[in-house]
């Protein structure tokens, strides 16, 4: 998912993706944790990717069922 895809296109992208109909999303943005670690060259230091996640809640009786095609 794109970091800057709002919540109605977010909507559209799963509606479309997994034939099912949407009633609710929340998004969280993370920010990505500081990370170092220590080498012969010295000290280096950096950070992970940010990242954005979402929660669907889906209407009625609709499911995603992510092991049918195994």
């Amino acid at each position: 998912m794109d970091g800057k895809a709002n919540k109605l296109q977010i909507k559209e992208a799963v509606e479309k993706m997994y034939n099912v109909s949407v009633a609710d999303v929340n998004t969280v943005n993370y920010h990505g944790k500081r990370k170092s670690r220590y080498t012969k060259a010295g000290l280096l230091r950096g950070r992970m990717n940010h990242f954005k996640k979402a929660y669907i809640t889906l209407a009625g009786d609709d499911k995603i069922d992510f092991y049918a095609n195994i």
